[in-house]
């Protein structure tokens, strides 16, 4: 009964308008009526300390130092680096997407905000070579959906504080399945464009390939200082976020010079902004935890899927078809902070790897990124590439077969994420 209280509460909230943060803070409160056990200073108690988390302080430096790469000139060189390597072949403006995408990933960890720097930059020179406008929109959508997966991620941070998971081995076992992603829609794209012409950028001789390898050098090597940092226990990822936006800040002032003083009030406006709404749902979503755990809402859930536990691709099966149904209609952050308290007991009760449930976890909610009505990163490619709806869900839905293959694949053939990680940790 508890568990159809918080649901019902949770879903009527949010029915009626109210913002996510709010309404976990609704159906917290209507468990608590619920179990006669209502206290004003319980809500407060768990509201601070849902934000007063160290680890949780990257995710408000990894936000500033994507907005300091962004008008820093980064993103810029990267695609310029992109379009020397593959802008020559058919179908190169979508390649370049591609490996714009996981270049992005390692530098913002955040999807909406690659797609509007990918989408803004590369959409209209794609439309203009004669490529499908929805296409092009749903590729970008599709590739900014990596950046989540590929370190440094903000859901993993946010996973990791919720689920009390290594944040380092959930970097680590990102790297893999986000490069399979981007194989995927290499794949995908190649067998979309085979019959298409189109125009092509001249090929670039070795002398501008080399040129524009040194001019992207910079942002190239901040992931790799990141992960090696992380990996050799010299910063943790609270430590790498600042790293980030010092970096940042440095190549922007003193390397290509294109960020200016009067650029940081900006920056730190627009990151105070999107950092705000993330820990307000953090804080709001700790009193929800509190109360799922004396609710004892997971062994409720663990009653309905006990007998599911002694198969463990079975159970994850129905887990990931739960959390994509869930996707549809709920953002990214919200669903983590929502779904891992009362999951992470059900899949430590049945013996799964909580680092490879993450991974699956995560990858399988930013799948519900690309999902109507809420799918916050189709709906950015949709203002950034100027279409409607179901234009861009023509153009999008082939690249959403292939990340949800993606994501079969990595419940069946669990060895895709634990032996990279694996390898990756050894001391």
């Amino acid at each position: 009964m508890t568990l159809t209280v918080f649901v019902g509460a949770l879903l009527g909230a949010m029915a009626l308008g109210m913002p996510i943060a709010f309404a976990l803070l609704v159906s917290g409160v209507a468990l608590m009526f619920f179990l006669d056990a209502f206290d004003s200073q319980i809500i407060a108690q768990n509201l601070i300390n849902g934000a007063n988390s160290f680890p949780l302080l990257a995710i408000p430096f990894f936000i500033l130092a994507g907005e300091l790469m962004n008008l820093g000139g980064i993103s810029k060189r990267i695609v310029n680096f992109a379009m020397a390597l593959v802008g020559h072949i058919r179908g190169g403006l979508g390649y370049v997407a591609i490996i714009g995408s996981v270049l992005f990933a390692g530098l913002s960890g955040s999807a909406v905000a690659d797609t509007a720097a990918l989408g803004a930059i590369l959409i209209p020179m794609m439309v203009k070579a004669g490529y499908d406008r929805n296409r092009s929109s749903g590729l970008i959508a599709a590739s900014g959906i990596i950046a989540p997966i590929i370190p440094p991620s903000i859901p993993m941070i946010i996973f990791g504080v919720t689920a009390n998971v290594s944040i380092t081995k959930l970097f680590l076992g990102g790297i893999v399945p986000g490069l399979l992603m981007a194989a995927g829609l290499a794949i995908t794209w190649a067998w979309l464009v085979r019959h298409g012409h189109y125009d092509v950028s001249p090929r670039k001789s070795f002398k501008e390939m080399i040129k524009a390898t040194v001019d992207a050098i910079w942002a190239l090597i901040l992931p790799v200082i990141i992960v090696v940092g992380m990996r050799g226990g010299v910063f943790t990822s609270t430590e790498a976020a600042v790293v980030a936006v010092f970096y940042a800040l440095f190549v922007g002032f003193f390397v290509y010079r294109e960020l200016k003083v009067s650029h940081i009030y900006e920056v730190l406006v627009s990151a105070a902004k999107t950092t705000s709404v993330v820990m307000f749902l953090a804080a709001a979503a700790m009193v929800s935890a509190w109360l799922i755990t004396i609710a004892n809402i997971p062994g409720e859930l663990t009653q309905i899927l006990g007998p599911l536990v002694d198969n463990k691709t079975l159970l994850l099966l129905m887990i990931m078809a739960l959390v994509l149904v869930v996707g549809t209609a709920v953002d990214l952050t919200p669903t983590i902070l929502i779904l891992t308290p009362v999951l992470m007991p059900i899949v430590q009760k049945a013996g799964i790897d909580p680092v490879y449930f993450g991974i699956l976890f995560i990858l399988n909610n930013c799948i519900g990124l690309l999902t109507p009505p809420v799918g916050t990163v189709l709906n950015v490619a949709c203002g950034v590439g100027k279409v409607d709806m179901v234009g861009i869900m023509r153009g999008v839905w082939p690249f959403l077969i292939v990340h949800i293959v993606i994501l079969l694949l990595l419940v069946l053939f669990p060895e895709i994420v634990t032996v990279p990680i694996e390898f990756l940790d050894k001391k």
